[in-house]
């Protein structure tokens, strides 16, 4: 069936469930406009017969009732009610230069060639912008940019699904399979965890202010609903008998090959039985960088790459590919990838801005559920981003990825997890975490859709480090992405000079409003108000020592290899971390190296040496230091 096709049914569908019980005309003649979202919200209600509270509901998880801006989401939604509109979202193309990044990152096999899929609009559920246009007669640039505009459209959408439901009732908890349509999955188990979601916050309530300022409350409301309706959307049901998830999540099974595909070679992830083979020590959080289908197309290619999780960005759907005891290619590190569980979040390669209120409550309670089962702590040494997971020898350095970017809301999706960041100690503790306003820190990016042009404003949780306490102080550099040593630029994947929230450092020195902190062996100056302070261990260089060498990766010595697997190079990376400097710990690490170059996986094998490191923070990416190398000392200054 083509895109046309397809959007004319649904179209059609949802019109002919509105005329059969309502009317498509415009709010009450001569009623006042609405002048506060809060008013917009009831005022839209009313004119289509929504139970308020549902709508409510509804937007919030799509959006939290933030406008961005007018920017679109992930997955290509746009205000308050997510409206839908890949064409637009993604008419710039792609600017996003992800570098050339081996996803296995394991110099024993060779490189993986990167391969770009081509992003999948053809879901409905990707156009229905176009369902509210025929719905009000209000224009699809109209319903994109006007708040107001935008809750009428999603208000006419869930009305028509309600109708062609072929359900008449007031009562909010009636209204539960018209949520469960709008989510726009395909399957029993997502859509009902959204809809599940969406009355969870009903029933307890929410308030707060919008990005843009406006006050807006949903009162808790007991409310009773009806789950039977889900069984009459026609959806898939879904296959979630092999996935490790909770079960209230609705996750699916959608297997990553395993497979020989001639040269001896094979994919497109490596066996192992973790663990008890190796421990779990982190979760790393990705951006696929395309649609959701064009991502499943990817993981299940052979000769490619894999993830154990991906996750849609307007449902929080979730698929399972690879058993967390495997060792998936997709962090870019052999050492990380082996002592890893990845999660790809749903996001197209254009102007996305922002993350739905639905794919963060999936990721957080897929990750509380994959931390509490092999004991990895809930804080940023331990749940990383792809972009912070370190090169593993220098020349893989300047191309490592850097998703999920700058805007991925990381203080909130703590907040989530129920793990938020404090302030744990004092000015005198010495240590500084990052933590912006996330809705007023705008860092002024460029590149977002075009090279060299700037990026629309929007809300990040990154901050920039200055080589001075004042703000026109060049940035820092980064000599693996700025060899000849050129300040960091504000292009949006450069974060030569960048902190993330969560992210903790070590105090080097203070001037007034400002704090520098110790970052790839130089000082970085922030403003005091964007960090909190911490405490805990920082690392140093043995005294006398001028300087120790940082690694990308906690590999074993050479006599650790038994015969028959060649040692592994314990190469330095190409930074100083000299005496005097002072870095804040993560966490002890054992050595380690999983020899895994054969499809048979009765000859793999977990190579563990005497030499223990340390990872610390030492810019936006984690690095490895040897214990033997450094002294370790509180956090005082």
């Amino acid at each position: 069936m083509s895109r046309s096709t397809s959007r004319t049914i649904l179209i059609a569908a949802v019109a002919a469930g509105l005329a059969a019980g309502m009317s498509t005309a415009a709010a009450t003649p001569g009623a006042a406009p609405p002048t506060t979202r809060q008013e917009a919200y009831a005022a839209a209600a009313e004119e289509f017969g929504v139970p308020e509270s549902v709508l409510l509901g509804v937007s919030y998880l799509e959006s939290r009732w933030d406008t961005n801006a007018g920017l679109p989401s992930t997955s290509a939604g746009y205000g308050p009610m997510h409206l839908t509109d890949a064409t637009a979202a993604n008419a710039g193309g792609t600017h996003h230069d992800e570098g050339a990044e081996d996803p296995r990152g394991d110099t024993a096999r060779p490189m993986l060639p990167p391969v770009a899929g081509e992003s999948d609009f053809s879901s409905p559920s990707l156009r229905t912008v176009d369902v509210a246009a025929e719905l009000t007669g209000v224009d699809t640039a109209t319903l994109r940019s006007d708040p107001v505009q935008n809750i009428r459209g999603g208000a006419a959408v869930l009305a028509g699904y309600q109708r062609a439901l072929g359900v008449d009732s007031d009562a909010a908890g009636d209204w539960y399979g018209a949520v469960a349509k709008y989510s726009g999955a395909a399957d029993t188990g997502s859509a009902r965890t959204f809809a599940d979601e969406v009355f969870k916050t009903i029933n307890e309530g929410m308030s707060r202010v919008t990005d843009d300022g406006q006050q807006v409350r949903l009162p808790a409301t007991a409310t009773t609903v009806n789950a039977s309706q889900l069984g009459d959307l026609g959806l898939r049901r879904t296959a979630a008998d092999e996935a490790e998830c909770p079960a209230d999540l609705g996750c699916e099974w959608i297997p990553a090959p395993y497979e020989t595909f001639g040269d001896g070679d094979y994919g497109n992830h490596d066996k192992a039985n973790r663990p008890t083979s190796q421990k779990i020590d982190y979760i790393i959080i990705h951006d696929t960088e395309g649609s959701y289908q064009t991502t499943l197309n990817l993981v299940q290619d052979p000769t490619y790459v894999s993830w154990q999780y991906t996750l849609r960005s307007a449902d929080g759907h979730i698929a399972q590919h690879v058993k967390a005891k495997d060792v998936a290619w997709q962090a870019g590190n052999w050492y990380i990838n082996s002592k890893s569980i990845g999660l790809e979040h749903e996001g197209f390669a254009a102007d996305g801005a922002w993350y739905t209120e639905a794919l963060y409550r999936s990721s957080s309670k897929l990750v509380r559920y994959l931390a509490g089962k092999y004991g990895i702590p809930l804080d940023r040494q331990h749940i990383l981003g792809h972009d912070n997971v370190p090169g593993t020898i220098p020349s893989t350095v300047g191309g490592m990825h850097w998703d999920p970017g700058p805007y991925w809301d990381w203080s909130h999706y703590f907040d989530l997890l129920r793990a938020p960041f404090r302030s744990t100690g004092t000015p005198l503790t010495g240590l500084a975490t990052i933590k912006p306003d996330y809705a007023t820190n705008k860092p002024a990016f460029t590149g977002c859709k075009t090279a060299g042009q700037p990026c629309e404003p929007h809300g990040s949780g990154t901050v920039v480090l200055r080589t001075e306490p004042r703000e026109d102080a060049p940035l820092l550099t980064d000599i693996a992405l700025h060899p000849d040593g050129s300040p960091g630029t504000m292009h949006i994947s450069d974060h030569s000079a960048r902190g993330e929230t969560g992210q903790t450092f070590a105090i080097a020195e203070r001037r007034g409003e400002w704090v520098a902190v110790w970052y790839l062996g130089q000082k970085g100056w922030l403003k005091k108000s964007d960090a909190v302070w911490s405490a805990g261990f920082v690392a140093t260089p043995k005294k006398g020592r001028e300087s120790v060498p940082v690694y990308g990766r906690a590999y074993p010595e050479a006599a650790a290899y038994p015969e028959g697997i060649a040692p592994q190079a314990v190469t330095p990376l190409q930074y100083t971390l000299a005496t005097g400097q002072k870095y804040a710990v993560g966490l002890v690490t054992p050595s380690e190296y999983y020899w895994a170059v054969t499809y048979d996986a009765t000859n793999h094998t977990v190579v563990r040496g005497q030499t223990k490191y340390l990872q610390i923070q030492f810019g936006h990416r984690v690095a490895f230091v040897n214990v033997d190398d450094v002294d370790v000392r509180l956090s005082f200054m």
